[in-house]
C-alpha cells in the first residue's frame, strides 16, 4: 500500500538514494551524499516536499507556491515528481499528485503547473491520465550557468 505525507528532516537519509537514482535517470552528475544531506537540511523557504512510501520512501514531489495565478490566486509549481524505477506502476506517482492536489485545494490555490519532457510518452500518458490539460501554447525558458551570471551582471 502506498501512503503519502509531507517530508520531515528525518527523511533525509532515505531520500539520498532516491535523489541519486533520479540523477542517473536524467543522466546528470550527482553531488556527494554529504552535499545532498546538507542541502536537504537547508531547503529554501517555500519549498515543499511530499513523499510516497510503502515500507520505505519510493517517490517524492518537490513544489513551491507561486503568485499570481488566474484571478490573482496563488498556485503551485511542481518542480519534480520522481518515483523509483522499482516502484513505478504501483500508484506512487498518482498518490503524490493526488496529495499535491489536496494540498493545493486545502490552501485555496487555483492550479498546479509543471513541465514534462515531450519525448517521454509514458510520462505524458501518466499526466494525461490524471486529467491534466497540456499547455501547448506555452514555452519553457531557463537561465542557468553563464547565461544566469551574465544577465545578473548586465547594467543595460
Amino acid at each position: 500500500m502506498i501512503t503519502t505525507r509531507h517530508h520531515t528532516p528525518a527523511d533525509a537519509a532515505a531520500l539520498v538514494p532516491l535523489f541519486q537514482e533520479m540523477q542517473r535517470h536524467y543522466d546528470v552528475p550527482c553531488p556527494p551524499e554529504a552535499t545532498i544531506l546538507r542541502d536537504l537540511a537547508k531547503l529554501p523557504e517555500g519549498v515543499g516536499m511530499l513523499v510516497a512510501e510503502t515500507d520505505q520512501i519510493v517517490g517524492f514531489g518537490a513544489f513551491g507556491a507561486i503568485y499570481p495565478g488566474p484571478h490573482l490566486k496563488p498556485g503551485l509549481f511542481l518542480k519534480e515528481l520522481f518515483v523509483a524505477e522499482s516502484a513505478r506502476g504501483l500508484g506512487a506517482g498518482r498518490a503524490l499528485m493526488r496529495a499535491l492536489a489536496a494540498h493545493a485545494v486545502e490552501r485555496g490555490y487555483g492550479r498546479i503547473d509543471w513541465t514534462a519532457d515531450r519525448d517521454d510518452l509514458r510520462l505524458l500518458g501518466f499526466y494525461d491520465g490524471l486529467g491534466a490539460v497540456r499547455q501547448e501554447a506555452k514555452l519553457f525558458y531557463r537561465l542557468s550557468g553563464v547565461e544566469l551570471a551574465g544577465l545578473a551582471e548586465r547594467d543595460d
